[in-house]
């Protein structure tokens, strides 16, 4: 089991210094907008990622007129106490540690602690560009198997040197053969092993995400999920060359894992365009859960589940659904947002399990 016990902010976004203490395993999080429950759950994810969930700089999480900031959490897995420290100094230098010990690579440290978001502007999931569904895979991906992280920040390294090169040739009219078939070469060897990872991962999470999308939504919807690369196709190698004019032309790599894509519809229909708001709602509730029992299944212990104003997307039936069955798994830590005390704790009441109610000025 993972559990927070306690954690420090300073001079971390709208907390100058403040500390909390978590005595429960079901923790319900109240106050006015402004008042900074969000930028809470988002420092409990920090300690997890060493990094923010909104993709903000390590600057942008300092307050306001401040210099640098800490944040500090004590957890316990398996009830084995563990430390896990972040500091950004005044120059920028950021320090992240375990226990006293400090990482030489931030990546080493993904997955140790898993956690999952669920916030507001996540339905980009299913409205945006395919972007965010290739990070959302990934970041679950990262968490399961550090290898795979790593050739990931391999590939996007070379895939960056590659696009340079390319942007060089059309500028000057040369081109280094010699360099172009060493990037086509480590991109397709990193390409394939990852596109191999994503395929075997991709055949179990998305007949998951669609049961979870039918318990929620209570009917399936004709809603089907699949997954497209171009590695489908061919092998990367050939892809790369084949594709040799197009990318000149445009100065950028156009085959690869890079333009993977999940693809939704509904019935025959792009599921974006046709989806109702429930519908919509209920399909990134459906994503979220199959991470969160994805990632309890291969660790052996629950992620903690960070919900965020999650009240606002589902009506009262489903979200009592939704929170009897995530709170009451047998030891996850989940933390809950809500504008409303009485609504908040209405929920958590009706749970008839355990919880701990912060009140935020």
């Amino acid at each position: 089991m993972l559990q927070l016990d306690n954690i420090s902010l300073v001079q971390f976004r709208n907390y100058k210094q403040k500390d909390f203490s978590f005595t429960e395993k079901i923790v319900g999080i109240c106050g006015q907008n402004g008042s900074g429950k969000t930028n809470l759950l988002d420092a409990i994810y920090y300690l997890g990622f060493t990094k923010s969930y909104f993709s903000r700089s390590d600057s942008q999480n300092v307050q306001h007129g401040m210099m640098g900031m800490r944040l500090q959490g004590n957890f316990k897995l398996f009830e084995k106490e563990q430390n896990i420290c972040s500091i950004l100094r005044e120059n920028n230098k950021k320090e992240f540690s375990l226990n006293g010990e400090e990482y030489k690579k931030f990546s080493e440290h993904i997955g140790r602690f898993p956690c999952v978001m669920i916030a507001p502007d996540d339905v980009e999931l299913i409205i945006g560009g395919s972007e965010e569904r290739r990070k959302f895979i990934d970041t679950i991906l990262a968490q399961l198997d550090r290898n795979y992280l790593q050739h990931l920040i391999d590939y996007n390294k070379i895939l960056q040197q590659r696009n340079s090169l390319l942007k060089q040739t059309y500028e000057s009219g040369g081109m280094n053969e010699e360099l172009l078939q060493v990037f086509n070469n480590q991109l397709s060897s990193l390409g394939e092993l990852i596109f191999v990872q994503r395929t075997n991962f991709l055949q179990t999470f998305i007949g998951l995400t669609l049961d979870f999308y039918k318990m929620i939504a209570g009917k399936d919807d004709l809603v089907n999920i699949s997954y497209q690369s171009d590695l489908q196709n061919g092998k990367m190698g050939a892809l790369l060359q084949s594709s040799r004019q197009k990318d000149l032309v445009l100065q950028r790599t156009t085959v690869g894992i890079h333009k993977d894509e999940l693809i939704i519809k509904m019935d025959s229909a792009a599921f974006k365009s046709e989806a109702s708001q429930g519908q919509r709602k209920s399909l990134l509730f459906a994503l979220k859960l199959a991470e969160w029992q994805t990632l309890k299944s291969q660790k052996g212990f629950s992620p903690i589940l960070l919900l965020d104003d999650v009240f606002e997307k589902l009506d009262a039936i489903r979200m009592h659904n939704l929170l009897d069955w995530v709170c009451s798994d047998d030891g996850g830590q989940v933390f809950i947002t809500d504008t409303h005390a009485e609504r908040l704790k209405n929920q958590l009441t009706a749970i008839k399990d355990k919880f701990q109610l912060i009140i935020l000025e």
